[in-house]
């Protein structure tokens, strides 16, 4: 057991992020303040009374990365936004190989990673261009799934048809009044996202509806790309593609996770490869401009030649967009439950496979077009969204870039107002609980109305 004094600094929940990516979390103990121990038995940082945070996490990286020989190629950027912050240190230094420097100089970052960021960013911008506060987006949140996989934190409930019918009346609710926000307000999106959840979890006659209110209420001029998770093969259909594609979905995403029958058993999915299959053999009957398709490194029990195998299988049903995730294992799940340091035992395997990935992906024409990351992923690794023949997904950039609106309707959504003055955003919360959503739907509507009001008010000045 590692003991760990950490001087001088109060907030110390901000460092043990950066501890858990080297030390397994029963492994190492961070003492109190009044804890005070000079035996040759604890590692003490920051003796030096810094308040830089990242002056003391370099000073963590380097010391934990010799004790466990191991160079995480994040260095310590624990943020989920590593292109955006490119981005904005590339616009304010103007030059490429300053950014480079200060990125690696203050970050410790990987030349490979470093590589991936500047490339993502470039694509981005040459795809979409920079920033645009006429810009923004929507999603809607269908927060319902046939089943909870382990590994899963998301707002996913399994219920009976009759409460998804009343949560679904409330959700067109919420797009009438919302719809008419966003018309006198002059907010015109350029996408709209369907997730949850998973939204094919509906019926074909309720997703039809669903079209005809977004058309109905929703400013539609400028709106160039409609995206539906169709996640659960075990939900998809002919009829819901169907009213999909008449309702104006250009792109959908169909996600198997994995083409190991026994690992999706393992994780709680109802489907199997085979229904992956025929999933895209029905979306195939369709004019998609782009069929996504995600799946995980590091679920347990895979190695890589699991890994491997699910690759190949997804090359041959040859989607246009793969993303690959890396296990993120949070509170609220299953498997942290099981094993609360899973993500870390598995983290330098996660690793090869996304390298393995990133390889065979581009041999085959796919290039990273947006990457994030998330806390508690196995290895400080990242999740990244390849596009083959330019297919990207609007969505998934402008979400991560965060520099436009974004209207989230139902339960779980966020909407985000941009301050572009101020670059800055102001989070406009839905509550995530699908019941409580049902009877407060009125204070979620009136939020909206308050808070990009705000927005509207200050960027006429």
């Amino acid at each position: 057991m590692y003991k760990i004094k950490i001087h001088n600094f109060e907030k110390k929940y901000l460092l043990d992020e950066m501890i858990r990516v080297f030390l397994s979390s029963d492994s190492y103990r961070i003492l109190s303040d009044e804890e005070d121990f000079e035996s040759d038995e604890v590692i003490h940082f920051n003796r030096s009374g810094s308040d830089d945070k990242n002056e003391i996490k370099r000073e963590i990286y380097r010391t934990l990365s010799t004790l466990t020989s191991y160079e995480p190629e994040w260095g310590i950027l624990t943020g989920i936004r590593p292109v955006k912050l490119w981005g904005e240190t590339f616009e304010e230094l103007g030059n490429r190989i300053q950014t480079r420097e200060l990125m690696k100089d203050k970050f410790l970052l990987s030349e490979d990673k470093l590589e991936l960021i500047e490339d993502v960013y470039n694509y981005q911008k040459s795809m979409i261009g920079g920033i645009d506060p006429n810009n923004s987006s929507v999603y809607i949140g269908i927060p319902f799934c046939p089943t909870r996989c382990s590994y899963c934190s998301f707002a996913s409930n399994q219920v009976p048809d009759s409460e998804i019918t009343l949560y679904f009346l409330a959700l067109l609710k919420e797009i009438k009044e919302v719809g008419r926000m966003m018309k006198e307000y002059l907010i015109k999106p350029r996408c709209i996202y369907i997730g949850g959840g998973t939204p094919t979890t509906l019926s074909h006659t309720q997703l039809e509806e669903l079209f005809c209110a977004i058309k109905e209420h929703i400013p539609m001029s400028r709106v160039r790309e409609i995206t539906l998770e169709a996640g659960r093969p075990d939900t998809i259909t002919y009829e819901k593609l169907q009213a999909a594609i008449r309702g104006g979905v250009n792109r959908i995403s169909i996600n198997p996770q994995t083409m190991n029958d026994d690992t999706l058993k393992l994780i709680g999915r109802n489907h199997d490869t085979n229904m992956v299959r025929k999933a895209f053999e029905i979306a195939k009957s369709f004019s998609f401009d782009a069929v996504n398709c995600d799946i995980i490194a590091g679920l347990p029990g895979e190695d890589i030649e699991d890994f491997k195998h699910t690759i190949y299988e997804v090359l041959g049903l040859s989607p246009n967009n793969i993303t690959i995730h890396s296990l993120a294992v949070k509170r609220g799940s299953k498997l942290i439950d099981i094993d609360r340091d899973y993500y870390h035992k598995v983290g330098k395997l996660v690793g090869e496979m996304l390298e393995f990935g990133r390889d065979v992906l581009g041999e085959n024409g796919y290039r990273p077009y947006y990457l994030y990351r998330q806390k508690h992923m196995a290895g400080a690794n990242e999740n990244t969204g390849y596009c083959k023949d330019d297919a990207f997904c609007i969505y998934n950039m402008a979400i991560m870039d965060e520099h436009e609106d974004i209207v989230a309707l139902g339960a779980g959504g966020i909407s985000k107002a941009f301050f572009p003055e101020e670059n800055r955003l102001e989070r406009i919360p839905n509550v995530t609980n699908y019941q409580e959503y049902i009877s407060r739907v009125d204070e979620m509507i009136e939020r909206k109305k308050i808070g990009f009001a705000n927005r509207r008010f200050n960027n006429a000045d």
